[in-house]
């Protein structure tokens, strides 16, 4: 079936152009590709996909600025394959993106959300290997060879609560799924951990195929990272990590619980974080992030 890709857009119309071009250098090409433009104020970007003359790409510009959740959830709204893909305006899919996710789905026809090998790149393109993500490879993810993890329910929720490992814009989410699952409103930096709590307190399932297919751009002008500085991310962080401290008590998830109430990996990223926000000289975002490592 026709893969559907969409790109909420809001960012560097180069770096877009580059997402565009590596969806169309995929070596599976079924696909359909749709941006939607959340008003971004630049007219080079229309003019491109004027330019551009590929049927399987249509661009879509919202009649009004949405912001990233709603813009998300029109993406949802649009789809009409079973299976979707939320792809990050500053991301690159590799020429086997497509290839890996589809072999993973005939491994695992179950899983809701899949989640191939992901490289890291900076703002160039250049390949990085930060502490974050050396943790989440390294220590976070699922390890025991070249083969599938397939995590479900209580498993799911207590490896994603332990340490987010996972890369939001790489994943391949089924349809359905996200339709039955909403995004939270009021945790706009950390939703897509709190979505994918959801899923996996409803039972869901994710799939992990360690085969890197996929480069994720990491560069200090995101939101996640200026929302770091300011100490929103960790407001929200421990927001919700009380609040899947909640869910997990009333699933009788033990393990689950447990890591929710102690967030030991949240409380590290809190202390390796904490001389850039000192060296920023943001007293707001000291505070958050002092809090964050000591507060019960």
């Amino acid at each position: 079936m026709t893969a559907e890709i969409f790109v909420p857009f809001w960012g560097d119309p180069a770096l877009l152009f580059e997402t565009v071009d590596s969806v169309r250098a995929m070596n599976d090409q079924d696909w359909r590709l749709v941006i939607l433009d959340d008003c971004y104020p630049d007219d080079s970007v229309p003019a491109y996909f004027e330019r551009l003359a590929d049927d399987r790409v249509e661009y879509v510009r919202n009649e009004r600025n949405l912001g990233i959740t709603d813009n998300y959830r029109e993406a949802i709204r649009r789809a009409t394959a079973d299976h979707i893909t939320i792809l990050g305006c500053d991301d690159l899919v590799h020429p086997n993106y497509l290839s890996v996710v589809r072999r993973t789905l005939h491994a695992v026809p179950h899983a809701d959300v899949v989640q191939p090998g992901v490289a890291v790149i900076d703002e160039t393109g250049r390949n990085i290997r930060p502490l974050v993500d050396r943790v989440k490879s390294g220590l976070l993810a699922p390890r025991g060879g070249p083969g599938i993890a397939v995590l479900t329910g209580e498993a799911m929720a207590t490896s994603l609560i332990r340490g987010d490992w996972l890369y939001w814009p790489s994943l391949t989410f089924r349809t359905e799924t996200l339709r039955r699952t909403d995004f939270r409103d009021g945790l706009p930096i950390i939703q897509d951990l709190a979505l994918l709590m959801d899923i996996a307190f409803e039972g869901g399932t994710l799939a992990f195929n360690p085969e890197v297919a996929f480069s994720y751009r990491r560069h200090g002008g995101s939101a996640s990272q200026k929302t770091l500085l300011d100490g929103r991310r960790f407001r929200d962080e421990r927001t919700y990590y009380a609040e899947a401290h909640r869910l997990a008590q009333s699933q009788r998830w033990k393990r689950t619980a447990r890591a929710a109430r102690f967030r030991a990996m949240s409380r590290l990223h809190g202390v390796a974080e904490l001389p850039s926000v000192i060296r920023h000289g943001n007293m707001a975002g000291v505070e958050s992030t002092i809090a964050h490592i000591f507060a019960v």
